[in-house]
């Protein structure tokens, strides 16, 4: 999935506390801030963009994309490391706990309260690590509300199929007691069975 014109993603303008999808505000309370998910092919669609703050997840051998050179207003970028796997599968290096303490730590430091914060959560497609962190990133700030912030997510990214890993991690991390899965499994998914 790209953002190129004639994607379901190429209208999408977040804004403040709510969301524009082909030019229709969708209200929210779960997030205080502008929040981008996209995909590496899709970054330099938002080098224009106000980005403050950014968390790339990428494949463990991958560069760090150049398209951030271009983000005059970035004040933050978090680089994790590993691969869009849920179990292990032969060297593929599958998220793990210490990763998934890295975006919490990420979302309790992310100084979304300061005017104009806007967040950009990328992985390679902008489908599954990148919206699983996102959903996680909007659960911790809004203990309770975790079916709403895989809600969102899906209104932000139609398609985002969050990785179940990161997921069942951050569930045990954030003591949710299942509410985070919940959540997931309640989630809209575009082409799900």
């Amino acid at each position: 999935m790209s953002g190129t014109a004639g994607s379901p993603f190429a209208h999408q303008l977040p804004w403040k506390g709510r969301l524009m999808v082909d030019q229709r505000a969708v209200p929210s309370d779960i997030a205080d801030f502008d929040l981008t998910i996209c995909g590496i092919d899709e970054l330099h669609h938002h080098s224009t963009a106000p980005i403050t703050h950014v968390l790339s997840i990428l494949d463990p051998e991958a560069p760090v994309p150049q398209a951030f050179e271009g983000y005059a207003a970035l004040r933050q970028h978090w680089v994790l490391r590993f691969h869009d796997v849920s179990a292990p599968i032969g060297d593929a290096r599958v998220p793990e706990q210490a990763d998934v303490e890295q975006v919490l730590a990420f979302a309790a430091e992310l100084q979304v309260g300061a005017p104009n914060a806007h967040l950009l959560v990328h992985c390679h497609a902008g489908v599954s690590r990148s919206t699983a962190a996102a959903a996680i990133l909007l659960a911790q700030r809004n203990p309770g509300k975790e079916a709403e912030a895989f809600q969102y997510v899906a209104r932000i990214r139609p398609g985002a199929w969050p990785n179940r890993r990161m997921v069942e991690i951050a569930d045990r991390l954030m003591h949710c007691d299942g509410r985070l899965i919940e959540g997931l499994r309640a989630m809209p998914r575009v082409g799900a069975p």
